[in-house]
């Protein structure tokens, strides 16, 4: 019997207490990975969160490094729209859109080509897991760089605790569980 989605992030996300640092529970998403069904009910429920949030004339996925591509890739495929990678400073090959952003720790910056996202395209942007919200926002800077606009935000599992959703606009931003 199929699992519910609900069913499914509390069996297959894995609490990793005292990770990486002291104090900190990291929510690991692997065990989500491995398993088809679950993998398949989280993306379905992505996609359909993104086209509530965003409607159905998506252009582009973009996902962010690194598990923003796994959950990114098929969510464009189940929207008939093309995926693009948003990367960290230096692993593009060609010419990029770059902006830098502020980390609870340091500082970062977020690219993506230049050719990726046409001028009026209408972009879902994809995580696995919202904390700070910094490099989401970031992100969304890239797609208005690109003259392109980020329709909606939407992630497996949100911090709630960190108040990453206070960087982004609350009506287009969407979390399938808030911890």
């Amino acid at each position: 019997m199929p699992l519910g989605l609900e069913q499914v992030l509390d069996t297959l996300v894995r609490d990793i207490p005292d990770w990486p640092d002291a104090g900190v529970t990291f929510r690991d998403v692997t065990p989500l990975l491995a398993d088809p069904e679950g993998l398949r009910t989280t993306v379905d429920a992505l996609a359909s969160l993104g086209r509530e949030l965003a409607g159905t004339d998506i252009d582009k996925v973009v996902g962010i490094e690194a598990r923003g591509f796994i959950f990114g890739t098929p969510v464009a495929v189940a929207l008939d729209a093309g995926f693009v990678p948003a990367r960290k400073a230096g692993k593009l090959p060609s010419a990029t859109y770059a902006v830098d952003y502020e980390l609870e720790y340091g500082s970062a910056t977020v690219e993506i080509h230049t050719d990726a996202i046409a001028p009026g395209d209408r972009v879902l942007v994809v995580d696995d897991v919202l904390a700070t919200g910094g490099t989401m926002a970031a992100v969304d800077a890239l797609i208005t760089q690109a003259g392109a606009k980020a329709a909606a935000n939407v992630v497996v599992l949100e911090i709630g605790a960190l108040g990453g959703r206070a960087r982004l606009d609350p009506e287009r931003f969407g979390a399938l569980r808030t911890y």
